[in-house]
C-alpha cells in the first residue's frame, strides 16, 4: 500500500505525465521543429504546415506508448461542456495487416457534424459540415486511453460555432493594444501580453445513491422540491471546517487525477453550505485556464462516481443554502514577467499601473451589459443576489488605498501614503505582520484583490471562456482607446506625463460611478445604482438584449470577436437554453408530482383518516367532543395538496401556451413571467407537503439526507 511518502516522492514524475507538454515534445521532436512550435505557442505566430506530419508522428508515438489506442479533436461547442468524436490509430495494408498511424493532416483538421450541434442558425439539418482546426497554442493531452487534441470548432462558412475561437481572439486582440501601451512607456522588450486567470470552482458532493432517488438531481442538476431542513448553514461550521475522511479521499483521488494532466490544483476546502467544498488552482494563461476548467469538471464527476459520490455543479442545486460559484481571477502579464495590474509599493507614483487600472474600470463600466449576459443562465438566475453571491448589478470594488488615490487624482492633489499597520492581537508569542492596505468585500461582483480582479458572478456549471471573452475585448477597447488618445497628445506636443495624467483624471471622472466598496447586497445600493444608471438586469431573459445593443456589436466587430452573425447566433442559443432549461425543469415538476408526491400524500392523508375512523370505532372521542390531531393533519395535508394540484394544472396550462409562442425572445419573457412563478408556487405548496408527511411514505431523499449523510 502506497503511503503519503510515497506520493509526495512520485509527485513531480507524475505532474503532467498524460500531458504532450515542453518535456515530451523537446524530447521527441527535431530540435528546430520544437523552436518552430515554442515560438507558436509562446508568440501567437502562425504554424508552418510542412511540420504537421513530423508533430503527428511524435504525438502518436508517445501516446501508444502510454497506452492509447484513439485520437479525438477535443472541442467546446456552444453546449458549455466538451465534445469529442474518436477515431482509432489504426490503418489497413496488405495482408489484411494493420499499422498505427497518425498523420499531420489527421492532427489540423477534423470534420465532426455541425448541424446537430447549438449553432444559432448559423447551420440547418441539411448542412451538416463542419470543421475542427487543432489550436497549436494548448497543450495535447491523453485521456481514458484517447490522445485529446485540443482543438476549435466553425461552420463550412467559417463562422465560429465554439467557445475557443472568440477566447482565443480576444487573447490576441488585448495583447495588440497592451502591446501598443507598452510601447508609449518605452517598453520594447515585451513582446507579448498574456491574459492570466485562476478560476477557483466550487461544487457540491453527495450520496450518490440518494442522487439517483432523485429525478430533479439527475435531470435537472438541482432539487426542484425540498422543505427547508432542521439545520442548514445557519451555524457557519462548514467552511473552512475538518474534512470528512470519504470526501478527503474524493479530494486526493481528484488531486492526483489532475495532477497528471498538468492542472495546477493547488487549494481545496470545504466551503459554507453543507456538503459543499471548493477547489482553486495556481494562474496559467487563459486559454489554458479554459481547457483546464472543463477538464477539471469533467474529472471530478468521473472522480466522485469512483467513491459511490454524485458532484453538483449546477449554480443552485438546493434552496436555502448558498449556491455554486466560479471566481474568475483575472490580470495581466508580460512575456518577461511583469504583472500589469501589480501596484508596487506607491501605487500613486505606478503611472503605467494607474492606466492599466483605468482600462479596467472604463471598461466594466461601458460594458457593464456584456458582463452580466456573460454569466447569464437559467441556473445562476437563481444564485446571482441571494444574499451569497454578488447581487446582478455590476459594479467594481478597489478598496480604501486605491480609491484614495483615484479620489486625489481627480481633484488633483497629492495622495497622503498612510504607514501600514502591524497587526496586534494582545498575544505576545504570536508573530506581528503588517496590516493589508484595505480589506475584502466578498460582496462585489468584480473585486480588486492585489495585483488581480475577482470576478465573482459566473456559475459553478459555466464556462469561463465567455466572461474572459467579454473581458478580454472590453479592455481591449478602453487600451485601444487610451493608445489613441495619448498618441494625439504626444503628437501635439504634450509630454506624457501631462498627457497621463488628464486621461487618468478624465476616466475618473467618467466612470467613477461603477465604483462601489460597501455592501452590495443592501437595498440602499440598488436604489443607490439606479440613481447612477448602472444596469440591472435580473433574470437572462432581462440581460440578453445586450448581446445585440449596437455599442455592443460595433465592439466586437472592430476587434475581430464575433461577426454580426457569430453574434446573433449566441443571443439565439442563449434564449434558447434558457427557454429549455427551464421548460425542462417544469416537466420534470409535473412528472414528479403527478406521478409521486401526490400519490404519497393522498396514501398519508387516508392513513390518517383511517387512524380517526378506527379510534371512533372504539369509542374514543365520544360525542364529537374531542378532536383528533390526525384528524387535523388530514385536513391540513388535504388541503396544501389541493393548492399543489391547482398550481400544477396552472404549470401544465402555461407550458401548452409556451408552445405557440414562435419567437424565441417573446418565449424567454413568457418563461420568465409566466412559468417561473407558478413552479416558485408549486414548489411551496409540495414542500408543505413534505412537511406534513410521514418520512417513510415521502418518495425522495430529504434535505437532510442529502446535505448531511455524506
Amino acid at each position: 500500500m502506497e503511503t503519503k511518502t510515497d506520493l509526495s516522492r512520485r509527485i513531480p514524475e507524475m505532474f503532467g505525465s498524460m500531458v504532450f507538454g515542453e518535456e515530451a515534445m523537446k524530447n521527441r521532436l527535431p530540435a528546430d521543429v520544437y523552436q518552430i512550435l515554442k515560438r507558436t505557442m509562446e508568440n501567437g505566430r502562425r504554424l508552418d504546415p510542412e511540420i504537421a506530419d513530423i508533430v503527428a508522428t511524435a504525438m502518436k508515438d508517445w501516446a501508444i506508448e502510454k497506452g492509447a489506442t484513439h485520437f479525438t479533436h477535443w472541442f467546446q461547442p456552444m453546449t458549455g461542456i466538451t465534445a469529442e468524436k474518436h477515431d482509432s490509430f489504426i490503418h489497413p495494408v496488405e495482408g489484411g495487416r494493420i499499422i498505427m498511424e497518425f498523420s499531420g493532416k489527421e492532427l489540423v483538421k477534423g470534420e465532426p457534424d455541425a448541424s446537430s450541434l447549438p449553432s444559432g442558425g448559423i447551420r440547418s439539418t441539411f448542412e451538416a459540415r463542419g470543421y475542427t482546426a487543432w489550436d497549436p497554442s494548448a497543450y495535447a493531452f491523453l485521456k481514458d486511453n484517447t490522445l485529446c487534441i485540443p482543438t476549435v470548432f466553425f461552420s463550412f462558412g467559417g463562422a465560429a460555432l465554439d467557445k475557443k475561437t472568440p477566447l482565443l481572439r480576444s487573447v490576441e486582440a488585448i495583447n495588440r493594444q497592451a502591446l501598443r501601451i507598452l510601447k508609449i512607456f518605452g517598453n520594447e522588450t515585451a513582446q507579448r501580453v498574456n491574459v492570466t486567470v485562476g478560476a477557483e470552482q466550487e461544487y457540491f458532493l453527495i450520496s450518490r445513491k440518494k442522487y439517483y432517488m432523485r429525478p430533479d438531481l439527475v435531470i435537472c442538476g438541482r432539487t426542484l422540491f425540498g422543505a427547508k431542513p432542521p439545520k442548514g448553514q445557519e451555524m457557519e461550521d462548514h467552511y473552512f471546517g475538518t474534512i470528512k475522511p470519504k470526501v478527503a479521499a474524493f479530494m486526493a483521488d481528484l488531486d492526483e487525477e489532475l495532477w497528471k494532466l498538468g492542472i495546477l490544483a493547488k487549494t481545496e476546502h470545504n466551503e459554507a453550505a453543507p456538503a459543499q467544498h471548493e477547489l482553486a488552482p495556481v494562474f496559467t494563461n487563459v486559454n489554458s485556464a479554459t481547457d483546464q476548467n472543463q477538464l477539471t469538471m469533467e474529472i471530478m464527476k468521473k472522480v466522485a462516481r469512483r467513491h459511490d459520490l454524485a458532484c453538483l455543479l449546477h449554480e443552485k442545486p438546493f434552496a436555502g443554502v448558498n449556491g455554486s460559484g466560479k471566481h474568475n481571477n483575472w490580470s495581466l502579464s508580460t512575456d518577461t514577467g511583469i504583472n500589469l495590474l501589480e501596484p508596487g509599493d506607491s501605487p500613486q507614483e505606478n503611472a503605467q499601473f494607474l492606466l492599466f487600472l483605468a482600462a479596467v474600470i472604463q471598461a466594466v463600466d461601458d460594458y457593464q451589459d456584456l458582463l452580466r449576459v456573460s454569466v447569464a443562465g437559467a441556473g445562476n438566475d437563481h444564485r446571482l443576489g441571494g444574499n451569497e453571491a454578488p447581487p446582478a448589478i455590476v459594479s467594481m470594488f478597489l478598496g480604501e488605498e486605491l480609491t484614495g488615490i483615484l479620489d486625489t487624482i481627480e481633484k488633483g492633489e497629492d495622495y497622503q501614503k498612510h504607514d501600514r499597520k502591524m497587526m496586534r492581537v494582545g498575544v505576545h508569542i504570536l508573530p506581528r505582520f503588517a496590516q493589508d492596505t484595505t480589506d475584502r468585500n466578498r460582496t462585489s461582483p468584480f473585486a480588486f484583490t492585489g495585483n488581480k480582479f475577482e470576478f465573482r458572478m459566473p456559475g459553478a456549471g459555466q464556462s469561463i471562456a465567455g466572461p474572459n471573452v467579454i473581458l478580454n475585448t472590453a479592455v481591449a477597447e478602453s487600451l485601444s482607446r487610451f493608445a489613441d488618445q495619448l498618441g494625439e497628445a504626444l503628437a501635439e506636443g504634450k509630454n506624457l506625463e501631462d498627457a497621463l495624467d488628464d486621461l487618468i483624471r478624465q476616466v475618473i471622472r467618467d466612470h467613477k460611478r461603477i465604483l462601489f466598496n460597501g455592501n452590495n447586497y443592501s437595498e440602499e445600493w440598488r436604489e443607490e445604482a439606479g440613481r447612477r444608471g448602472l444596469a440591472d438586469l435580473p433574470t437572462t431573459a432581462d440581460a440578453m438584449e445586450a448581446y445585440l445593443a449596437p455599442k455592443n456589436v460595433a465592439l466586437f466587430a472592430k476587434h475581430g470577436i464575433f461577426s454580426e452573425v457569430e453574434l446573433h447566433s449566441r443571443y439565439e442559443i442563449s434564449l434558447e437554453s434558457y427557454v429549455k432549461t427551464i421548460n425542462m425543469e417544469a416537466s420534470t415538476m409535473l412528472d414528479m408530482a403527478y406521478k409521486e408526491i401526490l400519490p404519497a400524500v393522498t396514501r398519508y392523508v387516508n392513513e390518517l383518516c383511517q387512524t380517526v375512523l378506527h379510534k371512533q370505532a372504539v369509542g374514543l372521542g365520544a360525542g364529537g367532543a374531542i378532536r383528533f390531531h390526525e384528524q387535523a393533519q388530514a385536513a391540513e395535508l388535504s388541503e396544501e395538496s389541493e393548492n399543489c394540484y391547482e398550481a400544477l394544472k396552472e404549470l401544465e396550462d402555461n407550458l401548452k401556451k409556451a408552445q405557440s409562442i414562435t419567437n424565441i425572445r417573446d418565449k424567454a419573457i413568457f418563461f420568465k413571467e409566466k412559468i417561473n412563478p407558478v413552479m416558485d408556487k408549486v414548489r411551496i405548496y409540495a414542500d408543505e407537503c413534505e412537511r406534513l408527511t410521514a418520512e417513510d411514505l415521502w418518495p425522495y431523499p430529504t434535505y437532510s439526507k442529502l446535505l448531511f449523510y455524506v
